[in-house]
């Protein structure tokens, strides 16, 4: 089973409220996203997106030029099944952020909660940085919030990295400015406490 399976049959098999990474409205992320100051019509990719509801808040919140990036479909038709009407305002892209053709230099936002701490391998991480690289703007923002170091070191079966701001930004490099750091107690639907760290 390859990745694509394993998160389409997550999805296929729980409620998208069950799962761990679950959270009514992503407040950290708009406060974050808010902070940078983009306009509403700014181009803004959401990262392993799948049925979260960070996209609806921003539809709401006049953002018009959202895109959703994810590796399972399944869990692309739930948002979009969520939003009906509203999906057709929205770019859907299943597919695996480190290898998917995006638009040079075209992102204002790049968001990311909980896919950068699931590459485990160097090679991996690399290319997502160089990701990063290719499709933000000049001058635009990154945000990443990845488990902290008191986060799990698996989750949905999987092992995790673990990170502090400071080594999270490490693996970005000098050429991006730490501009803000946050720290999060996410409690999942289950009732467990798991430790975040959001960089921008």
């Amino acid at each position: 089973m390859n990745l694509e399976q394993y998160w389409d049959r997550i999805y296929r098999t729980k409620h998208a409220q069950d799962v761990s990474w679950f959270r009514p409205h992503l407040h950290t992320s708009l406060e974050l996203i808010s902070q940078t100051g983009v306009s509403r019509d700014a181009p803004i990719l959401d990262v392993g997106g799948g049925a979260s509801t960070l996209v609806d808040d921003l539809l709401a919140a006049g953002y018009s030029d959202l895109t959703v990036v994810d590796l399972s479909e399944a869990g692309l038709e739930t948002a979009r099944a969520r939003l009906g009407p509203r999906a057709s305002e929205v770019k859907w892209v299943a597919a695996d952020v480190t290898r998917v053709n995006l638009a040079p230099s075209h992102f204002q936002v790049w968001h990311d909660r909980a896919v950068f701490h699931f590459l485990m391998e160097a090679e991996d991480r690399r290319r997502y940085v160089e990701q990063v690289r290719r499709a933000v703007a000049p001058g635009g923002h990154v945000i990443v919030a990845t488990f902290g170091p008191e986060g799990p070191l698996r989750c949905s079966g999987l092992p995790t990295a673990r990170y502090d701001a400071d080594a999270l930004h490490a693996v970005f490099g000098s050429d991006f400015a730490l501009v803000d750091r946050r720290e999060e107690r996410h409690r999942t639907p289950a009732g467990a406490d798991q430790q975040f760290v959001y960089c921008l």
